[in-house]
């Protein structure tokens, strides 16, 4: 049987912030749609720091950088991944529009999109929306949205952690 081992940090081939900011832009932003918990937006950054998301857009409530919490969680992803803020999601998704990206809200809706069959379009810019823990995107964001995603569940919950929706949703963009 041949023994595995943990790679070393050193091994991993991360690239550094500076770095990081020089990669080509992968057509993909991120909004939090008055997200509560500043550990989930921390999340947020790690989750967008890995797939190369090109920046958070915190919208409201959302709490931005510089945080303990949101560093705790982030590991210093805040730093590599951009991050703006506006009062009002509605305003943030009206504004990515202007610039040419497609408004996705992942959400449970009447016409939503199951995940696993989404294919997102080539060269196409995304930006997916994510919700509040309790209440979800916002009404009015999803109205203004192009469509929206809906990630598969079996079991008796009907929803999950918000920053576990995000890496699932940053994944299967990835890979596809």
């Amino acid at each position: 049987m041949t023994k595995d081992r943990k790679l070393l940090n050193i091994e991993l081939g991360r690239v550094t912030a500076e770095e990081y900011a020089r990669l080509p832009e992968s057509g993909l932003v991120v909004v939090l749609d008055n997200v509560r918990s500043a550990y989930n937006v921390g999340s947020a950054f790690r989750s967008s720091d890995c797939f190369k998301v090109d920046r958070l857009v915190l919208c409201g409530i959302t709490a931005v950088p510089p945080s303990a919490e949101i560093h705790k969680t982030a590991l210093g992803a805040e730093l590599s991944v951009p991050s703006i803020h506006y009062e009002s999601t509605l305003e943030a998704v009206r504004e990515l529009k202007k610039q040419g990206y497609a408004i996705v809200s992942v959400e449970q809706t009447v016409n939503s999109r199951k995940l696993g069959e989404f294919v997102p379009d080539a060269g196409a810019r995304y930006a997916l929306v994510f919700g509040n823990e309790v209440a979800g995107v916002s009404q009015e964001v999803v109205d203004e949205s192009d469509f929206s995603l809906e990630i598969p569940q079996f079991g008796t919950k009907h929803s999950l952690n918000v920053a576990v929706s995000a890496g699932i949703v940053l994944w299967e963009f990835h890979r596809k």
